[in-house]
């Protein structure tokens, strides 16, 4: 079915046009690079896989249920909708959030596929378009993953969220060529790799944590990726110019929370935007999701030597200013190694089924002998 067929809410024009600006950089040093970023480029290569066939299609999805989703997650507990709903409508509710979420992940990570072809293109070391090229291909990757999700086990999408789009249009539209890394490496793809691993972390339904899984153990290696070339080509700044970089920060974060509400939701149940705002933002369920969303940012605009006064105190009015003392490499590290355990699990019970299978046959033609 045409994807245009399954949006909860028409997304208008099927094709957005970004101005492109900046200069596109060739570099004839084909020698030199940063041992580094070139090893990370070589682990980015070896750890290439195949969506078709790495995770386990055939898993069941009750769309009604994706996730797993308890009650208390649900905007509209604890208000006086919620008596009013039925088990149908309580089921319909958990589809369109599941929907709203992963269709959020799916136009991200065409927007990081965009931005990583953009850095390729405009970013001046030969070494860091080797790695940019292997994560365009990750990023394309992911969007086929959750493409395939919403469309065969949901059955819904929605359009991109407005202030997800406003960055995804800030960061492409300037010329500087570090600003693709500053708005898509570290505030959309340090965003997602939180949400991912919330709902890695509590679903209990094996498709999705699959999906999550392998998605984060690349997106780990593009943080990185991120944090080495900016951590550099910032320490040139001047203090102009990173508070430049800090005013875009500051900005994108605060887009970024607001876009985490769901508000699109409740609306196509009928709920006025006004009361929809409202209801998200009592939400206690999603104040905790939101605040542990900047879990991977903060520390990452600490490291990268963006850290000025007032960013923050930005990050003090939002809360998550101590989030800046998080150790970020044991985050990645933890995401790799759960895709490897999920990995080593899955391929012991396969192991076993087929040890049984070839124990079955024998015995059968044992019995057929005997």
């Amino acid at each position: 079915m045409p994807t245009n067929d399954l949006y909860a809410k028409h997304p208008g024009d099927p094709h957005w046009q970004v101005p492109a600006t900046g200069a596109a950089r060739f570099s004839w040093e084909y020698d030199e690079g940063r041992d580094r970023l070139l090893a990370l480029y070589q682990k980015g290569k070896d750890k290439q896989w195949d969506g078709q066939r790495r995770i386990d299609w055939h898993l069941e999805v009750d769309p009604y249920d994706p996730l797993g989703t308890p009650d208390e997650a649900m905007s509209l507990y604890g208000s006086k909708y919620w008596p009013k709903l039925t088990d149908k409508d309580k089921g319909d509710l958990r589809q369109h959030y599941a929907s709203w979420q992963f269709s959020q992940f799916l136009h991200g990570e065409q927007g990081a596929m965009i931005c990583a072809a953009r850095i390729v293109e405009s970013v001046p070391d030969l070494d860091a378009k080797f790695y940019s090229a292997t994560q365009t291909m990750d990023e394309a990757r992911h969007a086929e993953i959750y493409g395939r999700f919403l469309h065969e086990k949901i059955g819904m999408l929605y359009p991109i969220n407005d202030n997800l789009q406003s960055l995804l249009g800030d960061t492409l539209r300037d010329s500087r060529w570090d600003m693709p890394y500053l708005g898509m490496q570290v505030l959309i793809e340090g965003l997602a790799l939180a949400a991912f691993g919330m709902i890695r972390d509590t679903t209990d339904k094996p498709l999705p944590k699959q999906i999550l899984a392998y998605v984060m153990q690349d997106e780990a290696r593009h943080v990185a990726f991120g944090r080495m070339a900016l951590r550099d080509y910032y320490k040139q700044l001047t203090d102009a110019e990173l508070r430049e970089r800090e005013e875009f920060v500051i900005e994108g974060c605060y887009l970024m929370r607001d876009r985490l509400r769901g508000v699109e939701v409740l609306e196509n149940f009928g709920i006025p935007k006004a009361e929809a705002e409202e209801l998200s933002e009592r939400s206690e369920f999603l104040q905790l999701f939101r605040k542990l969303l900047f879990s991977r940012i903060v520390p990452c605009v600490k490291d990268i030597g963006l850290w000025g006064e007032r960013l923050q105190r930005a990050y003090v009015d939002m809360g998550v200013l101590e989030m800046g003392d998080s150790n970020l490499d044991l985050l990645m590290a933890q995401d790799e190694e759960i895709a490897e355990h999920l990995d080593a699990e899955r391929f012991a019970v396969e192991e076993r089924e087929r040890v049984a299978e070839v124990e079955e046959a024998i015995d059968e033609g044992q019995r057929l002998i005997g």
